[in-house]
């Protein structure tokens, strides 16, 4: 038994081995400072400041805001260098939507003791690993008592399944302040659910068990709230004692008091941040959506979220690592989103297994099939109860499958121990069954970590993403570049490091991105836009032409290829094609400064016969320059040439000092030298026109 136990141990030593590995900070952790700044370590920090925010003071623009929580308005703030994407802000302060377990269980324990901080990444993996750790002991307990005749191996194989066949695979490579609750809910599960298989198999204590059951299950609650409807799970033992006669309101209370108590702490903790006991603030979060507003439960979700969470299988390809998001159904009316779910029935086909999880009891004695029928109740129970939750939610991701994954594949472990007793005395047909569920554990442990090889190159190209925009263009290059290693054949890693190289003056480099793009997926307009950009650049201009009208073949209100090629006509003396084009820009987007811009410059110098409309030039200007609070030069420049161009020499003068000095002159002395060109010439009028009252004057 020694010897067989090290082959469990040594599959549990690599699972774990597999998850350290495989776990990576995610976004908003790589862009703290330190430890200490990640979103957990500063909830702690405010607890132990006295306060139940955050320790970090919102930045005084966001307070400023008449809305902060339009999405348009806290986009700086979200999304800059120090971002507070998904933090709750509320009267001043900011919070945290995600469940407060972690903090109290994990990350404070960690810095009161050792004075250091625990990071996202590390306490995911300590709670997946003990998530693991408590359903192999569960496994256990359930394969010594009910199934000694089945073989070691097959034990180690269905560890195997609980450890790399649960979706916990899929959230290691971008553990974040999301995935730090989801793991600590998938760790109090497990050890609640082990608390119930004990409490069913000992009476005698089976109210200590069933309190430890309920502590657990309530910091499950504590991690993620949307678990609650799962603490059903914690009346099975209560209805076992009442089938049983036996008095039942010890067992309940037991059952009911920690996770009421609990709850209850919830309640208080929410009043006391956002003035209402059901509030978590998730309708106070900095997001890409507004929350205010949003119906996060609603039946018309149901089928769509059914599809992908269980019927919708990953795609194929060629390339590593092998697997694609699914394809996507039309979203329903109000629903939020979905990052990369997939259909757990067909990506994870070891799961069918869960229907063979009735062969437990077959057959057996009526005691012991009563208990496992009661077990197999309350998993179903868990899986049940935490799928339906889910599928009523107006969002869907990957990482959220681990809310129920664990739990269907512990019924697909009973079921496969079913099988093997079932057959224990038909060899022939057991090797048989051992073969075609060993296939599907195959399929569905690849299936698992594939999918977290492509979530880490998913995390690497956000990261990049999220480094261009603050400026940090260097270490973006390196996050596309690390992303591109690890999927060779994402179209749009290759797109954004074409415009971070274009952004260092590497323009041969993004050229040759650019076009790796567009071998990849040659609809992309976007790709099309920006190779025409770096063509330009390169002087092929001819080339950039061919792009952006390609670009408009794909996707005819592209507003960015009508602007370039109106500003490529324009260079090219066809002053009526480049109109056209930048009318078209600003027919899809009226707010187009560079397009309104442009489109005035053309109208202000242009006479007459050559499509010139010094009237409208300036209403184009006036409109750029507004839409700017009149802080860009060269729209003032532009509003100065069209106030010229109408023979309001006075205000283009006011106007062209105004732009000299608001330009750098240190770095755009040729912008400066024009400006002030223009500014004689446009002074020279004013003093000829007030001289002479005259009516004349020089276009610039």
């Amino acid at each position: 038994m020694n010897s067989a136990w090290r082959l469990v141990a040594t599959v549990c030593v690599l699972v774990i081995g597999i998850y350290v590995y495989m776990a990576h900070s995610g976004v908003l952790e790589l862009l703290s400072p330190t430890p200490a700044e990640s979103y957990y370590n500063l909830l702690v920090e405010g607890f132990r400041a006295g306060h139940l925010s955050l320790k970090k003071k919102p930045p005084a623009g966001l307070t400023q805001l008449a809305d902060p929580y339009n999405p348009a308005a806290t986009a700086p703030f979200r999304l800059g260098s120090d971002p507070l994407l998904d933090m709750s802000y509320y009267k001043g302060s900011l919070h945290l939507y995600f469940g407060v377990t972690p903090a109290l269980v994990l990350f404070w324990p960690v810095v009161a003791l050792t004075g250091h901080y625990l990071s996202h990444v590390q306490a995911v993996t300590i709670f997946c690993a003990i998530g693991f750790l408590a359903s192999v002991g569960l496994m256990r307990a359930l394969w010594r008592r009910y199934f000694p005749e089945v073989s070691i191996w097959v034990v180690a194989a269905c560890a195997l399944a609980l450890g790399l066949a649960t979706g916990v695979p899929t959230i290691l490579p971008r553990s974040d302040v999301y995935e730090v609750a989801i793991s600590c809910g998938y760790m109090s599960m497990m050890l609640a659910l082990g608390a119930i298989w004990c409490a069913l198999h000992d009476a005698e204590r089976r109210c200590r068990w069933l309190a430890a059951a309920s502590l657990a299950y309530g910091l499950a609650v504590g991690a993620r709230p949307n678990l609650l409807f799962g603490g059903l799970i914690l009346l099975v033992p209560v209805a076992q004692a009442w089938r049983e006669r036996r008095r039942i309101w010890s067992p309940l209370m037991a059952a009911t008091g920690p996770i009421i108590f609990i709850g209850l702490g919830l309640m208080l903790y929410n009043t006391l941040r956002f003035n209402s006991p059901f509030e978590f603030g998730q309708r106070y979060q900095l997001g890409a959506e507004p929350q205010l507003t949003s119906q996060f439960f609603s039946l018309r979700y149901f089928w769509f979220n059914f599809r992908v969470y269980f019927l919708e299988s990953v795609r194929w390809s060629s390339p590593f690592p092998f697997v694609h998001q699914i394809t996507m159904p039309p979203l329903p009316a109000g629903y939020f989103g979905v990052q990369d779910p997939f259909g757990v029935l067909t990506s994870i086909p070891l799961v069918w297994l869960a229907l063979a999880a009735p062969l437990t009891w077959w057959g057996r004695p009526q005691e012991a099939a009563s208990i496992l029928r009661w077990f197999v109740t309350a998993v179903c129970l868990l899986f049940g109860t935490c799928a339906l939750t889910l599928v009523l939610h107006y969002s869907a991701a990957c990482r959220y499958e681990v809310d129920f994954l664990p739990a269907l594949m512990l019924l697909a472990v009973a079921g496969i121990f079913g099988v093997e007793r079932m057959l224990a005395d038909q060899p022939v047909w057991r090797r048989v069954a051992r073969c075609g569920w060993g296939l599907l554990l195959i399929f569905s442990v690849v299936v698992n970590v594939l999918v977290g090889v492509e979530n880490h190159a998913w995390a690497c190209y956000s990261l990049g993403v999220t480094l261009a925009r603050v400026g940090r263009v260097p270490e973006a290059i390196q996050a596309f570049e690390k992303s591109l290693r690890i999927k060779p054949d994402s179209a749009e890693a290759h797109m954004n490091l074409g415009n971070a190289l274009l952004t260092e003056g590497k323009v041969q480099d993004a050229t040759a991105h650019y076009e790796e793009a567009l071998q990849i997926r040659p609809d992309y307009p976007l790709a099309h836009d920006n190779l025409g950009i770096a063509l330009a650049q390169a002087g092929r201009m001819p080339e950039a032409m061919q792009h952006w009208e390609q670009a408009l073949k794909l996707k005819p209100d592209d507003v960015e290829a009508h602007y370039k090629l109106g500003l490529a006509l324009m260079r090219m003396g066809k002053a009526s094609d480049a109109v056209w084009h930048y009318e078209q820009a600003l027919r899809i987007n009226p707010d187009y400064v560079e397009a309104l811009n442009s489109l005035a410059w053309l109208l202000a110098t242009r006479p007459p016969t050559e499509n010139g409309d010094p009237a409208q030039s300036v209403v184009l200007a006036e409109r750029a320059c507004k839409l700017t609070h009149n802080r860009v030069a060269t729209y003032l420049d532009t509003l100065a040439a069209g106030y010229a161009a109408t023979g309001r020499f006075g205000d283009a003068v006011d106007t062209a000092q105004k732009a000299i000095r608001l330009t750098d002159f240190t770095v755009q002395t040729q912008l400066v030298s024009k400006i002030e060109m223009r500014l004689k010439l446009y002074q020279a009028n004013r003093a000829y026109y007030e001289s002479t009252n005259a009516t004349s004057y020089s276009s610039p």
